[in-house]
């Protein structure tokens, strides 16, 4: 396993040690723009695991994923996406949801 320590991605030569999914989970390139230095180095996908700050598309398991279509950096929304979305489908697919409220609390590090 190889232990880095770069500020850029674009730097990280994923190609010299055969990466083809990267779980770009830094909170700081949550763009196309961005995360796509992580293709330059050599991925050949790169999933967001916090929602995008653009268009970057996002799929979440049990809801849209169907509609996946191969793009090379994708979104996996957020963790509170991941955790209520797939419950909140099956609720509105079988009874409907007129409308809801969700609370998140996160510890503070």
């Amino acid at each position: 396993i190889r232990v880095t320590a770069e500020r850029d991605p674009a730097n990280l030569k994923w190609n010299e040690v055969g990466v083809d999914v990267v779980a770009e989970a830094t909170g700081i390139f949550l763009t196309d723009e961005t995360a796509r230095k992580h293709i330059e180095a050599g991925a050949k996908k790169v999933v967001l695991t916090g929602p995008s700050k653009d268009d970057t598309p996002m799929f979440v398991m049990g809801v849209n994923h169907k509609s996946y279509d191969g793009q090379d950096i994708v979104s996996n929304a957020s963790c509170t996406t991941n955790c209520l979305a797939p419950l909140a489908k099956v609720i509105n697919d079988k009874f409907g949801i007129v409308e809801a409220l969700m609370t998140t609390v996160h510890a503070t590090t």
